[in-house]
């Protein structure tokens, strides 16, 4: 058996188990690179445990291929046991890779008691496995884990209130050894009391993350997962979030990520060339050229994501604005000044108009990106840039022509908040 453990029997008994990585939601967006970089990252982290959980959403659908392809992966890179719950996602032959649905494992100081609800109603053999180990003498504390969450304070995507009145009638003679309700299928994460038991809902492991209430925003939120564990005889817990240094294999190979970063640059090469082609194409009024050549150059842009995200990952979203500040003011400060200079003393005026245009536009992409250092006050609502130049105004500082190559404004590209 590899890492992957397929599930024939409905308890397992794993002494000397302590701790379990929980790892929500890794493939219902794709099995692309870039979303199977942060999986790849949180079964690195979830090593530091004796075995690791996936609770739901593997794949995008149940199909060999995307099994076979999230297993191959899996296999890789982890390096403990697996075991698996049933997503919403993880439709068609999953128990042929996955076996049983319901199960529980009897873990050295605590019960964790797998339930499919994956189709937003728990399975009565899964409830009555969940009474028959919370009735076992041996078991004293237990860790109840499904996909959908039940009913919170939080949000609506869940299972009904009948639904849970159903979970909680199987646990009912037993709720005090229930010290934790842990779920996936939202795209972030949060932590809630139900019924009095702490409910740990995780969706970081490779899906991207998204708004899923007024509480709870995507910008707040990174990938993530959760470490389970026994603490003095007490089962603990503690959320970890993915590191921008997470899974360097490939880019500790030095052949590789050489040829890596050549691929990148070709592809976005592409990108542009693809870019100024359908630019050229609307000018001319031919929109289906114009919409053939933006859809490949939005997949250039991908394929380059794909390829850097294997050796790179941006650092976390409340971050990443400040990141770029210093490479902005480096250019208009120095790189840009110095070889405007060197063209215009070696006699290549068109490249000297090109430097000294982008560093005007550099100086006024550092000022912005201050200002996106608090996202929440941001209030800039509409941006424009000059397809000329590339100077960029907002609505605070517009003016009728381009303050660089005296572009009128109708030719301004316009990107407005809320509008896409």
């Amino acid at each position: 058996m590899g890492k992957i453990q397929k599930i024939n029997q409905s308890i397992i008994r794993l002494p000397g188990v302590h701790s379990i990585g929980i790892i929500g939601d890794p493939g219902c967006d794709g099995l692309g690179t870039y979303n199977m970089k942060v999986y790849a990252g949180v079964l690195e982290k979830s090593a530091k445990d004796d075995i690791t959980m996936v609770i739901g959403d593997l794949v995008p659908e149940g199909t060999s291929t995307y099994y076979n392809t999230i297993c191959s992966l899996t296999e890789t890179v982890a390096e403990n046991d697996i075991y698996v719950l049933r997503g919403n996602h993880d439709t068609g032959t999953y128990k042929e890779y996955f076996g049983l649905h319901n199960y529980a494992l009897l873990l050295e100081d605590y019960a964790v008691i797998v339930l499919d609800n994956a189709l937003r109603t728990f399975e009565e053999e899964g409830l009555i496995l969940l009474k028959e180990v919370l009735d076992m003498d041996e078991v004293k504390q237990a860790v109840i884990t499904f996909h959908i969450p039940v009913p919170n304070n939080f949000i609506l995507n869940c299972v009904t209130e009948d639904e849970f009145d159903r979970l909680k009638e199987a646990y009912y003679l037993h709720k005090d050894k229930v010290k934790y309700l842990v779920c996936g299928h939202v795209h972030s994460c949060f932590v809630d009391k139900v019924d009095g038991i702490p409910l740990l809902c995780t969706g970081g492991g490779g899906a991207m993350i998204e708004d899923v209430s007024e509480e709870i925003k995507a910008s707040d939120i990174e990938h993530h997962m959760i470490h389970l564990f026994s603490k003095e005889g007490k089962i603990d817990y503690r959320f970890d979030i993915l590191s921008e240094k997470c899974y360097r294999k490939e880019a500790k190979d030095p052949i590789l990520k050489e040829k890596i970063l050549e691929t990148v640059q070709g592809e976005l090469m592409a990108h542009l060339k693809y870019l100024m082609y359908a630019d050229r194409a609307k000018r001319r009024g031919l929109s289906q050229i114009e919409a053939l050549f933006k859809a490949l150059a939005a997949s250039e842009y991908y394929h380059a994501r794909n390829f850097y995200s294997v050796i790179e990952r941006p650092p976390a979203f409340q971050e990443s604005a400040k990141s770029f500040i210093d490479t902005e003011q480096f250019e208009y400060q120095r790189l840009y000044l110095m070889l405007e200079k060197y063209a215009e003393e070696t006699n290549k005026p068109l490249a000297a108009q090109a430097y000294k245009a982008a560093s005007m536009a550099e100086k006024v992409h550092a000022k912005l990106l201050k200002e996106v250092e608090n996202l929440e006050e941001f209030s800039r609502e509409a941006i424009y840039v000059c397809p000329i130049c590339g100077f960029l105004m907002t609505d605070k500082d517009f003016q009728e022509r381009c303050p660089v190559c005296g572009s009128p404004k109708r030719e301004y590209e316009s990107f407005i908040a809320n509008e896409g």
